[in-house]
């Protein structure tokens, strides 16, 4: 039994990082990054621009011509709408 639990662990282990599904980018290096805790909220709105210019809603691909509407939408019944620019929370250097 004891084995059973310890192999589901290392599945669980293994596959919970996969399960995130973000898009991968490369954010700005800086020199004083600011920690921005509340950026990485479950019900955050993420914006993601790729270097080949294509934009990302969340894990999804989408137009610049339907990102205004589907921002809106995501925001609308949101109290709280704080904004995050990726240069100010980047990665130190």
């Amino acid at each position: 039994m004891v084995d059973v639990m310890l192999v589901l662990l290392i599945i669980f282990m293994v596959i919970t990082p996969m399960l995130q599904n973000k898009v991968n980018i490369d954010l700005a290096k800086v020199n004083d990054p600011t920690a921005m805790p509340d950026a990485d909220k479950e019900d955050a709105v993420v914006v993601a621009v790729t270097r080949d210019g294509k934009v990302y809603l969340g894990q999804n691909q989408v137009s610049m011509k339907d990102l205004g509407p589907k921002v809106a939408a995501m925001l609308e019944n949101k109290t709280s709408k704080e904004m995050f620019n990726a240069r100010r929370c980047a990665r130190a250097v």
